[in-house]
């Protein structure tokens, strides 16, 4: 079994993108041939800084590896260091009706967002298409807001085989099992775009900056107090064993337990959650060489898979003999 999965660069990660992203990619190594790849293409519709970009991706495959994305077993590596993906995606594009890439509802969403109103923007799911089909992928992890990438790359797919015979697997979606919200430092979903992440690679004083920042109300330390509606609380949830969380909990609720001491808790929790990966990403950050060798060899091994579909394809359409 094939599972592909990708992440943007288009930032630093945050717990949200662990939580949601990352850990079940991990997770999916047991499985079967993860394709993990970083979506620079992709990231051109919203990125406009070609320094930054740079940056970003350099940064990403240091996250991916450092959070447990073995290379050695898994295909990692850059969508542009695997340039005939676009070229499917001129293929996919001739078979693609108008019509399928008007009701997707992320470049009307986009769109609403201030993000420019472009034809690579409202062409992205041909290139996701291209991504998914390029290495025959069976199962593709996404949030169930997300499930409609990969129903158009099933309906083009199935459109392309009906008029040049069964070449392209048709995916399938793995829904992720919804999270409860992670709220972030101001209670609303942590997101980029609100501003209210908590970076997984901050350094130390900028971590605990960040999570003594988190609102909360003005309940008296010697008040009681709700966990279940403190940002706090759910955070420290996620990433404390199941009696620690309990043991916050009961403290809540009996009062003389400050917010202020709640975030102290999580501060350390989250340094100690992940200190294993931060102390392996200040390994990979050191070592330049080996992340370049990483991207080489992942860019290698992926267009080996990749190339075996588009020569098939570059057959039924014509372009070979």
């Amino acid at each position: 079994m094939r599972i592909l999965s990708g992440i943007q660069p288009s930032g630093k990660l945050h717990i949200g993108n662990y939580l949601g992203m990352i850990r079940p990619m991990v997770q999916a190594q047991a499985e079967g041939e993860l394709f993990c790849f970083i979506a620079d293409l992709h990231s051109l519709t919203s990125l406009f800084d070609g320094a930054r970009m740079r940056e970003n991706i350099n940064d990403a495959l240091a996250d991916l590896i450092a959070l447990g994305i073995d290379p050695d077993k898994s295909y990692v590596y850059v969508q542009s260091d695997v340039p005939e993906v676009t070229e499917l995606t001129w293929y996919l594009n001739c078979v693609t009706p108008i019509a399928l890439l008007q009701r997707c509802h992320s470049y009307k969403d986009k769109v609403a967002r201030n993000i420019p109103a472009s034809n690579g923007l409202f062409s992205y799911p041909v290139l996701m298409a291209a991504d998914i089909l390029m290495y025959s992928a069976n199962v593709v992890p996404v949030g169930q807001d997300q499930k409609q990438h990969v129903e158009v790359t099933r309906d083009i797919a199935i459109k392309f085989n009906q008029i040049y015979g069964e070449i392209l697997t048709i995916p399938e979606p793995r829904i992720k099992e919804e999270l409860a919200v992670i709220p972030g430092t101001d209670g609303q979903k942590m997101s980029k775009s609100y501003g209210n992440t908590i970076d997984i690679f901050a350094p130390e004083k900028e971590l605990k900056k960040t999570v003594m920042s988190i609102v909360t109300d003005s309940t008296p330390v010697e008040a009681p107090k709700n966990p279940e509606h403190s940002s706090v609380y759910l955070l420290y949830r996620l990433f404390a064993p199941h009696e620690k969380a309990q043991e916050m909990a009961t403290r809540m609720y009996a009062g003389g337990y400050g917010y202020g001491d709640a975030k102290k808790e999580l501060f350390s929790m989250l340094m100690e959650y992940f200190r294993p990966y931060r102390e392996k990403r200040e390994k990979l950050a050191a070592d330049t060489g080996y992340l370049d060798e990483v991207r080489k060899k992942g860019a290698e091994k992926a267009r080996g898979v990749g190339m075996q579909l588009l020569e098939k394809v570059r057959v039924a359409v014509g372009v070979r003999g």
